[in-house]
């Protein structure tokens, strides 16, 4: 009985998927946009206290597995991380760092630490990833927005960092490489098959790059000048048309990429609070809280999904 059980808890490591560390993201985010919010309505820091200690909980525990995964089933990790679209979900590790980081930045040798460590994967992912897109021949069906992931990395190092001009470089490539993909994908939903049902929840992922250049752009420049809104609208943009398109996603079966529903809403929440702190706009305030609503609907609805999931086994056989 022993052996049964010590078979089938090894068969669910070297099945435990790598996406699941946009989960990580998605507390992550939470954590980031309750923090924002905080700071304008003078929220209780005990709850930003329990929801950081939740997210690193989960991080720690799921890196944990994973580690493990891969000094057991070195041959498995390294499937994913040549699958076209499973290496983009190393990303989200690597994204996990950063807001891991920033949730603690106020203890400063743990940001220090958990900062550099995400900075130095993150510069030495964008360049494999980019390498590997190159060298690799791709189905254009394999496109979709979860190809952001690695772009959002380096979007992000911007806000978490201590301001300097080296921050350029990664914002100067992320910007870049997020136009670019952001053409290519486009035409990919535009003009071939429509993307398999468990993959349409990416389309959310559009939200995330156009608020986190905002972000980052507005503390690079310290200002709120005609680019930073131009990045605004463009997530206003996306957020409208996902709402609009909302019957695509209602009769989904669930996936680990529901999970795509939670790391972008949380960005654009900051996004529209951060506008708010700027302009003084009730339009931004409406818009930060609406969506911050949705991001904690979101975590709940999907984080109960994966647990029962992981229950029942089911997340070990998706493929």
């Amino acid at each position: 009985m022993h052996d049964v059980k010590q078979n089938d808890s090894q068969s669910k490591i070297k099945s435990l998927p790598i996406m699941l560390f946009a989960g990580t993201m998605g507390l992550g985010g939470l954590c980031a946009a309750y923090k924002k919010l905080s700071e304008i309505f003078d929220l209780p820091s005990e709850i930003f206290s329990a929801l950081r200690a939740l997210d690193c909980t989960v991080f720690c525990l799921l890196s944990a597995f994973y580690f493990f995964k891969l000094l057991k089933f070195k041959e498995e990790v390294k499937a994913e991380f040549s699958h076209p679209i499973r290496i983009n979900f190393f990303g989200g590790f690597i994204i996990s760092l950063f807001l891991l980081a920033l949730a603690y930045k106020d203890a400063p040798l743990l940001y220090y630490s958990l900062f550099y460590a995400a900075l130095g994967l993150q510069t030495i992912f964008t360049l494999y990833v980019i390498s590997f897109w190159i060298d690799e021949k791709f189905d254009i069906a394999t496109l979709n927005p979860a190809w952001f992931i690695p772009v959002v990395g380096n979007l992000l190092i911007p806000i978490i960092a201590e301001k300097s001009q080296a921050i350029w470089y990664y914002f100067s490539l992320g910007l870049f490489f997020w136009i670019i993909l952001f053409a290519v994908i486009f035409y990919r939903l535009v003009f071939c098959d429509k993307l398999a049902d468990k993959f349409v929840p990416t389309l959310v992922i559009t939200l995330a790059p156009p608020a986190i250049a905002f972000l980052g752009y507005v503390k690079l420049t310290e200002q709120f000048d005609a680019f930073a809104a131009i990045l605004l609208n463009i997530n206003v943009f996306f957020a409208a048309l996902i709402l609009f398109s909302y019957k695509r996603f209602i009769k989904l079966k669930f996936a680990l990429s529901w999970w795509a529903f939670t790391f972008p809403t949380a960005a654009s929440s900051i996004a529209f609070l951060k506008a708010y702190e700027v302009t003084q706009s009730d339009f931004y305030l409406v818009l930060g809280v609406g969506a911050f609503a949705a991001l904690v609907a979101s975590i709940l609805i999907v984080g109960f999904l994966t647990a029962k999931s992981i229950i029942n086994g089911e997340i070990f056989s998706e493929k």
